[in-house]
């Protein structure tokens, strides 16, 4: 058989493990469990990890398609680190490798981050955001809904609106966001933070709020967000949101940045005068 790229050896040994018995079944379990370990070490010490003799191992390698040992460690270790890298670009994403510099790492994150200000200087609509101030800044009571990684900005203009006095609760969680949403009228204000702009729970937070004749506010990471439909004003952070978490932390800089700039104008409009303690 003709391949364009030789077949994982890991995944070759997951695919033959429910075949596989006895000696040759803990060879191919520990090196799943330790890949790292079993492409750099020798065929005894394979052996004595797996309680069985040397042969098995050997055994083991020729049944999988490798012309011996040696070569079957030898694809162990680059696979690995194949896998392990990966693994990082999928989670931090491209632009940082392992084994950069943390003089890089600094240049490459402030980088994102001056880019998502500099996105939500251009893309933050400030008549929808000026809206959104009057409305809290004039609300009786205001209920927050944000999970997950949407929380931290959430938080934060939560505490920020407590500091002025704005009436504040943050909920997560369905059963939480529904008492949260009962509890408003029509001189409340409905907020959720979500990025992808989706959210089954955050829908029917802002429906139930709509019912009580809330207001309802929408901070978020995408342009046309779904839960668009239930909210009065939307504002797009400007940056969308992205795959890996170097992605996800430029969007939550746009985030945090949006979310501090409300509090400002809702401040200006509630007159407060801020003492700082001497």
């Amino acid at each position: 058989m003709i391949r364009a790229e030789e077949p994982s050896p890991l995944q070759l040994i997951r695919d033959a493990l429910p075949t596989l018995a006895g000696g040759r079944r803990r060879v191919a379990e520990f090196i799943l469990a330790n890949p790292e370990d079993a492409g750099r070490s020798s065929i005894t010490r394979i052996a004595a990890e797996a309680h069985t003799q040397p042969v098995t191992v050997s055994r083991l390698s020729t049944g999988l398609g490798y012309p011996g040992f040696p070569a079957f460690r030898a694809a162990i270790a680059s696979e690995h680190g194949r896998e392990r890298q990966a693994g990082w670009e999928t989670d931090i994403g491209p632009a940082l490798a392992q084994d950069d510099a943390p003089e890089r790492v600094l240049t490459v994150m402030a980088g994102d981050g001056f880019r998502a200000l500099r996105n939500a200087t251009a893309e933050v609509d400030i008549t929808v955001l000026t809206a959104a101030a009057e409305s809290i800044a004039h609300a009786k009571q205001v209920e927050i809904f944000a999970e997950w990684g949407d929380r931290p900005p959430a938080d934060e203009l939560a505490m920020r609106l407590r500091r002025i006095g704005v009436p504040v609760w943050n909920h997560e969680g369905a059963y939480a966001a529904r008492v949260g949403a009962n509890l408003l009228g029509d001189d409340g204000v409905a907020m959720v933070f979500s990025r992808s702009g989706e959210s089954d729970i955050a829908a029917g937070f802002l429906q139930e709020a709509a019912a009580r004749g809330a207001t309802r506010v929408i901070i978020t990471g995408t342009r046309a967000p779904a839960l668009a439909v239930h909210a009065d004003h939307v504002l797009f952070t400007g940056t969308e949101g992205g795959e890996t978490w170097m992605d996800y932390f430029a969007g939550r800089t746009s985030d945090h940045f949006v979310g501090a700039v409300l509090w400002v104008l809702v401040a200006q409009r509630l007159g407060i005068s801020f003492v700082l303690p001497s």
